[in-house]
């Protein structure tokens, strides 16, 4: 037998994923090479043979940039691409297809029967179509009903894996020095940190396998898995109910970014958020296209509404907004809840960084030249934070707009007054949340803490 040379298309996340569930311990195929975009600093370093599969994989697999893939191809003798991460348009996508096929290997992409992991516990995932639809403050408003229905919940979160692979293959998150102790990055801080503070655990990494059956036996016990989806990916996991999260800012993405249509077409349940400030005619294409390609989906109504902290240091100042990073670059939004909080109490002025940004930032703004007057809070390594905390201090603003899922002040120091902005899901109208994971769990018949009607 013949082995196939493969190489996998990745982000340091589903990539690392669809090797360990579908190419691990598979004699059929030798996988040469990982490719890194999206995320900065991941090309260079190899997947370890530990995490690999030392028999097959002796010297692990070494991840290259993308921007080299066609010379890849031809030098290593590759059969064929899988591309495994997210958010990318339908355009975007099949330009990378194309130029695997025209340096002549086979273009594949893997779907749900061949990476889904079945769980031992009830499955709720969160999924989403674009990035920064909402699905952080949707996962928390879950388990916030299941844990009033004495339920005890695990999230597990999406990979984010930009450190030591080896030390990350399972993570569990309880507290705040727990994400000290991991050094996490800003993004993942912004991701696990709202769990931890509301007294929930949580779990990354990188082997979902081990990291599952962690989860299902985690110490503080779990009734059921939350899965925290990350971009606009399908899980891991196989759930037992799927909820889909759809931004109306961004109408026509729920059909036109992969793997965004994947969820929006096996979701139960989509919520519409951000229907406080987007307009009719980004909410009913929105519907529409749910319509005509789910249309056995639950719709429910979500709203976004934000709370500020310090009102008085926004109205009449010229204000710097600094909002989630993912979402300004490669979720192209151009609105978050800095800017509509910005708006909302009168600013004067959205100070414009990108003239005074530094080093990585000022790279971001080159990758992704359409962000505009807002600031991406990138800090997937140390020198990014330096960089952001610089620019940061040279932006001549008198208020900071923090509009990120944590407080940057305790990650970086900024000399000017901050605002801190804050936004929970909020259902608008019937069927709600409320109604959706009642019904699950009399469907599925969990009981509540004390509830005898299974015995």
């Amino acid at each position: 037998m013949v082995k196939k040379n493969v190489i996998i298309l990745g982000a340091a996340g589903r990539d690392f994923h669809n090797f360990n569930t579908y190419f691990r311990g598979n004699a059929q195929y030798n996988v040469v090479a990982f490719t890194a975009a999206q995320i900065p600093d991941i090309d260079g370093r190899k997947y370890p043979k530990e995490l690999a599969g030392g028999d097959l994989y002796p010297d692990g697999i070494p991840i290259y940039t993308q921007d080299e893939l066609p010379k890849l191809i031809k030098n290593l003798k590759v059969d064929e691409c899988i591309f495994a991460y997210s958010d990318i348009s339908y355009q975007k996508l099949m330009n990378i297809g194309a130029q695997v096929n025209a340096a002549g290997a086979d273009f594949t992409l893997l779907g749900p029967k061949h990476t889904m992991l079945k769980s031992t516990k009830p499955v709720i995932a969160v999924g989403a179509t674009r990035t920064g639809c909402g699905k952080s403050q949707t996962s928390r408003r879950i388990i916030e009903l299941l844990m009033t229905h004495g339920l005890r919940v695990v999230a597990v979160r999406h990979p984010m894996c930009y450190g030591d692979l080896n030390a990350q293959k399972v993570q569990r998150f309880a507290t705040v020095d727990d994400l000290k102790r991991n050094k996490c990055t800003i993004e993942e801080m912004e991701e696990f940190e709202p769990h931890v503070i509301r007294g929930n655990v949580i779990y990354a990494g990188v082997d979902y396998q081990a990291i599952l059956t962690a989860a299902e036996n985690d110490p503080s016990g779990c009734d059921i898995i939350l899965w925290d989806g990350g971009n606009n990916d399908f899980p891991f996991f196989r759930p037992d109910l799927m909820v889909g999260v759809a931004d109306p800012h961004r109408p026509g993405a729920e059909i036109s970014y992969y793997p965004g249509e994947v969820v929006a077409r096996i979701a139960d349940v989509i919520v519409i958020n951000k229907i406080d400030t987007a307009n009719i005619e980004g909410i009913q294409a929105v519907r529409d296209n749910i319509q005509k390609i789910n249309p056995k989906a639950i719709v429910v109504d979500g709203a976004s509404p934000i709370t500020v902290d310090k009102p008085q240091l926004i109205k009449g100042k010229k204000v710097l907004v600094v909002e989630d990073g993912p979402t300004l670059t490669h979720g192209d939004m151009k609105i978050g809840a800095g800017s509509v909080a910005a708006k909302k109490f009168g600013a004067a002025e959205l100070v414009d960084p990108r003239e005074y940004a530094v080093g990585r930032l000022a790279d971001t703004y080159k990758t992704y030249p359409d962000i505009g007057t807002l600031l991406p809070a990138m800090g997937y390594g140390e020198q990014q934070i330096r960089d952001l905390e610089r620019t940061i201090e040279k932006t001549p603003c008198d208020t900071v707009i923090i509009a990120t899922p944590i407080d940057l002040n305790r990650i970086i120091r900024i000399k000017q007054p901050t605002v801190k902005v804050g936004y929970d899901l909020q259902e608008i109208g019937k069927p709600d949340l409320t109604d959706v994971i009642s019904e699950f769990l009399k469907k599925n018949c969990i009981a509540e803490k004390g509830c005898v009607c299974c015995n």
